[in-house]
């Protein structure tokens, strides 16, 4: 069953049911997951857009899929008959190899070629960034040597340092502020 889904976090996020799947593109016309088993290719539209992230739900995916994906769109750009690696992807089957058929000038399927990525255990793909609306984000841009040079609070031979970001001083002056997450120059 395919389902709305939700248009972040991107990439394909593992849940009890199955598998968010978004992916960002502002230009292409249509996004296709592909699932593989063994050398059979099932392509799964993700019909539904939030902004320029194509999003779905799809019911029965577990850890371990073997995935890629497919983009629609105006030539040269987009080939549907290219197989892409999912950017947000934690694990790839195996290495990526350069091979004739990955070359702009080579017609026809790619995928036996292209490593596939493989759905990740939601312990692991929830690193990153946290899953907070962006409605409720306040993201506060802050260069680490003058943000913490200039604390008052923050112990001399720490200032300057990643470790000064956290100390209790640095954080509760950023939670004061109402900053929930920070983007380091």
């Amino acid at each position: 069953m395919i389902a709305e889904g939700r248009p972040d976090p991107l990439g394909v996020t593992l849940d009890a049911d199955g598998a968010n799947v978004a992916v960002l593109s502002a230009s292409a016309t249509a996004i296709e997951l592909c699932v593989f088993d063994g050398d059979t290719e099932r392509r799964i539209p993700l019909v539904h857009r939030t902004g320029d992230v194509f999003h779905a739900h799809i019911a029965g995916l577990r850890a371990g899929t073997r995935y890629g994906l497919r983009a629609h769109g105006p030539a040269p750009a987009f080939n549907p008959d290219r197989l892409l690696i999912d950017p947000w992807a934690l694990t790839l089957d195996r290495t990526p190899r350069l091979h004739p058929t990955m070359l702009p000038e080579h017609d026809g399927d790619n995928a036996p070629q292209i490593p596939k990525a493989l759905a990740t255990a939601p312990e692991i793909a929830t690193l990153g960034l946290p899953l907070r609306p962006w409605g409720e984000t306040v993201l506060y841009e802050l260069h680490v040597r003058g943000f913490t040079m200039r604390h008052p609070d923050i112990p001399e031979p720490l200032r300057g340092t990643f470790a000064a970001l956290a100390h209790p001083a640095a954080i509760a002056h950023l939670t004061r502020l109402g900053v929930t997450a920070v983007e380091l120059m």
